[in-house]
């Protein structure tokens, strides 16, 4: 798939076009099998792995195995399936670890995602060292999973909430950050990389000026840990939040990780089974962590097939993975700046993988149902960020967002496609 002569002025060089990746994605893109379908009658280019990513067969066949020959509640039975089942969960708890490089798998929680592990931390640290008067902070680019929590919280304690502002790039001011840290600060809720603009946030830099003023941290990192090397210890963030899906995993499994030392003090987030050490009608006496955080049965399967996921991951190698990346973000941001009439939303010196973008006299809704049907999968909406909306005073963004699967021919085609929307809408 190429771009027709006249749009081919978009685009670098075919010499720079030719330039060897340390990938080879035409035997990873066989590894995915959706990528052999066609949409429309056209070959699928997939530029929404913001929202979620495909999965790679080796992770399909880990949840077909896992049904099919190993299917089992965990920690509970003493006989073959359940010691089995214990066995995946427990290691995929060990790969987490290991992955994010953690201290301890203690320090491990799973859960349904980054959403849950957000809400974890409100509900339980939140209620019980967060009182009236105190203050927490976010910033003005956060997912709506790391707003409304906090929200909840604030009219539950009578507390206060205060938002770091960004600047017309989409970078966060960190003037403004230091002014805010005071001591009734209790808390920084920030997100790692912008879902909908791409920024990467200087989190070190965060983290040290919160720590400075012994303040707790929690990184969302569910845009960052499948696009840059994410270590817990290096950073030292008090708790990390990510979610499986978005980093070629099963959906409805994610990861909080929290310093054991807090995790410890925190009363449990929900009650039932397995979380528990002894129950009487009097009191209940409950298991350490991470184990008080997760009661019933777990999503077993889903704990697995990300393990797998990880180890796929892996083994292409973060390192290569961000400099294909890199590459396709650079490739696509001239090709889309080079188009008379649209505006690139979120301009960041450091981004990830994310391109939004807005047409003159075009709505986004339209932008995508036309690429539709070009094959094309893009997002658009607010991506469940409306205060960057209207931050920029707009209602909505076309998002282009990119995995390491993807390839520049994915970027033709998108580029394509909006010149048929241009022509389209005159």
């Amino acid at each position: 798939m190429g771009l027709s002569t006249d749009n081919i002025r978009t685009i670098e060089d075919e010499s720079v076009r030719a330039k060897q990746t340390a990938l080879n994605l035409d035997q990873i893109r066989n590894d995915f099998p959706i990528f052999q379908q066609t949409v429309y009658g056209k070959p699928l280019v997939y530029l929404d792995n913001a929202a979620t990513t495909q999965k790679p067969q080796v992770v399909i066949d880990t949840l077909e195995k896992y049904y099919s020959t190993e299917n089992s509640n965990i920690h509970r039975g003493v006989y073959y399936l359940s010691e089995i089942a214990t066995e995946g969960y427990e290691n995929a708890r060990e790969k987490v670890r290991h992955f994010i490089n953690a201290k301890s798998s203690k320090e491990i929680i799973f859960l349904r995602g980054t959403t849950e592990g957000i809400n974890l931390v409100a509900s339980s640290y939140g209620r019980k060292n967060i009182n009236r008067g105190d203050e927490m902070i976010i910033s003005q680019m956060e997912h709506h999973s790391n707003i409304v929590p906090w929200q909840i919280l604030r009219e539950e304690k009578d507390a206060k909430l205060k938002v770091i502002p960004i600047n017309d790039n989409g970078e966060l001011i960190l003037e403004e950050y230091e002014k805010l840290l005071s001591e009734k600060t209790k808390l920084v809720s920030i997100v790692y990389v912008s879902n909908s603009l791409g920024t990467i946030n200087p989190i070190d830099k965060i983290i040290e000026l919160a720590h400075e003023k012994n303040i707790p941290v929690l990184v969302d990192a569910a845009q960052a840990v499948q696009h840059l090397r994410t270590d817990v210890q290096d950073l030292d963030c008090d708790f990390l939040v990510f979610s499986g899906h978005k980093i070629f995993g099963p959906t409805g499994i994610g990861v909080l990780y929290a310093k054991e030392g807090i995790l410890q003090e925190m009363p449990p987030y929900q009650g039932g089974g397995d979380m528990i050490s002894s129950v009487t009608f009097e009191r209940t006496l409950y298991k350490n962590a991470p184990y008080k955080f997760e009661a019933g049965t777990p999503n077993i399967s889903g704990a697995i097939g990300l393990s797998t996921a990880l180890n796929y991951f892996q083994k292409i190698g973060i390192e290569n993975i961000i400099q294909h990346e890199n590459d396709l973000l650079n490739y696509a941001t001239k090709a889309l700046s080079a188009i008379d009439g649209i505006k690139l939303i979120g301009t960041a010196a450091k981004k990830a993988s994310v391109l939004s973008f807005v047409i003159e006299g075009v709505h986004p809704h339209d932008v995508g149902t036309i690429l539709d049907r070009e094959g094309v999968a893009i997002r658009t909406g607010h991506h469940c960020t409306q205060p960057v909306m209207d931050r920029f005073n707009i209602p909505a963004t076309s998002r282009a967002s990119i995995a390491f699967y993807n390839t520049r021919d994915d970027i033709d085609a998108l580029v394509n496609g909006i010149y048929k929307v241009k022509k389209i809408f005159g």
